[in-house]
């Protein structure tokens, strides 16, 4: 698990400061209130992780299958790593939750999270016509977390 101390275990107290980075993050036709972060930390398996320089994921886990929910960076600190602290800690804490595959969508469109995703193991195992709110379409992503250190 990373020990940056800037990594935050989320809590639904955190649920404002993590739509406010969500908030700064996507259009505004996808963005989650303080409301959903904290609907969302409250679901069964559900975790995250608050990264007090910016950046906030949310996953699930569900019997040995997990799920990220959202991975926020904000613009000014895109492409310095902090995307990657991130997802390895979600995929640290799904393989903690008994998880051996992680699954997530990306925008087609999102060439540096498709990067990312690449980077770390995803692989494309189907997509989502229309999946999100302006018609883009997704592609869903999957990794086998056993083959991960």
């Amino acid at each position: 698990m990373n020990h940056d101390p800037m990594l935050l275990q989320a809590a639904p107290v955190h649920a404002a400061a993590l739509a406010a980075i969500h908030a700064v993050s996507f259009p505004s036709a996808e963005r989650w209130g303080a409301d959903a972060m904290a609907l969302q930390l409250g679901l069964p398996g559900a975790y995250g992780f608050l990264h007090l320089g910016g950046g906030i994921v949310l996953a699930r886990t569900v019997a040995d299958e997990a799920e990220i929910l959202t991975l926020a960076v904000k613009p000014d600190r895109r492409r310095g790593g902090l995307g990657a602290v991130l997802l390895r800690a979600a995929m640290a804490g799904a393989v903690a939750r008994g998880a051996a595959s992680m699954f997530l969508e990306v925008a087609v469109t999102n060439a540096g999270a498709r990067a990312l995703y690449d980077r770390h193991g995803f692989c494309q195992v189907g997509q989502r016509a229309h999946y999100y709110p302006g018609g883009g379409d997704a592609l869903v992503l999957r990794t086998d977390l056993t083959a991960h250190p």
